[in-house]
């Protein structure tokens, strides 16, 4: 008969296993989702109004970012632009006169917004080293395309300026360093839960919901082998 010790040591030893298991799955979960600026919801309905957020993270660690300016697409222009508010920063919007004016149900815009720019108040109004903040606007209609890109560049108090300009990658290539904030779009017919994020505050989804759910289920995954392995180690040792 094998000790008592010796199973006590099986024991630490399976259990030892199980926690690393464990830390490492809580590292993956704790690790940031918003490590490039995003836009939130990142799906919206072709001709109606929609909510957006534009979720821009400080990755750096000494310097906090004062300003951000988004440059509204200009190829597919929106009717209707407004802000909200956000305390600590003051907002400027920059217009166009369009080409072509465009028809709405309130009659005929000849001008649309081009670049909006936020800036910080104060330097304890900044985004610091390992938070983000969300800037949010109202646009609408949508056109009927299948997305629209809004580039938009980080200052930071240094000075450096973080150009989030490139274009989406194709399905199944690496994504770019510095992908601009793009917004899906889909016809009203082939979407009925987009409606959820056009109105009122934007979703306070991550972003990407599938790859959310695809890591909890790995993590369960990994947490269940581990459980077998732990088992199994105490199996062998009594």
């Amino acid at each position: 008969m094998q000790r008592p010790t010796t199973r006590r040591t099986a024991t630490r030893a399976a259990l030892a296993t199980l926690a690393a298991v464990v830390s490492a799955c809580l590292v993956l979960v704790a690790a940031p989702g918003w490590a490039h600026v995003e836009i939130d919801p990142g799906t919206a309905t072709q001709g109606e109004d929609a909510a957006l957020g534009f979720r821009v993270p400080n990755e750096t660690d000494s310097t906090s970012t004062t300003k951000v300016q988004v440059f509204l697409p200009q190829d597919h222009p929106l009717a209707s632009v407004s802000v909200k508010p956000l305390a600590g920063w003051h907002t400027a919007v920059v217009t166009r006169k369009l080409d072509s004016p465009l028809s709405t149900d309130d009659g005929e815009v000849t001008e649309s917004a081009y670049r909006i720019t936020w800036t910080a108040d104060d330097p304890e109004d900044t985004i610091q080293p390992g938070a983000y903040e969300d800037f949010e606007i109202s646009v609408g209609p949508l056109p009927e395309v299948s997305s629209l890109t809004f580039k938009t560049l980080q200052t930071y108090s240094d000075g450096s300026v973080v150009r989030w300009i490139d274009p989406p990658a194709p399905a199944g290539q690496p994504e770019p360093e510095h992908p601009a904030p793009t917004l899906s779009l889909v016809p009203a017919s082939a979407d009925e839960t987009a409606g959820a994020g056009t109105a009122g505050s934007p979703a306070t989804d991550d972003g990407d919901g599938t790859a959310t759910i695809a890591l909890v289920l790995s993590m369960v995954a990994v947490l269940l082998g581990a459980g077998a392995l732990a088992a199994s180690l105490l199996r062998r040792r009594t």
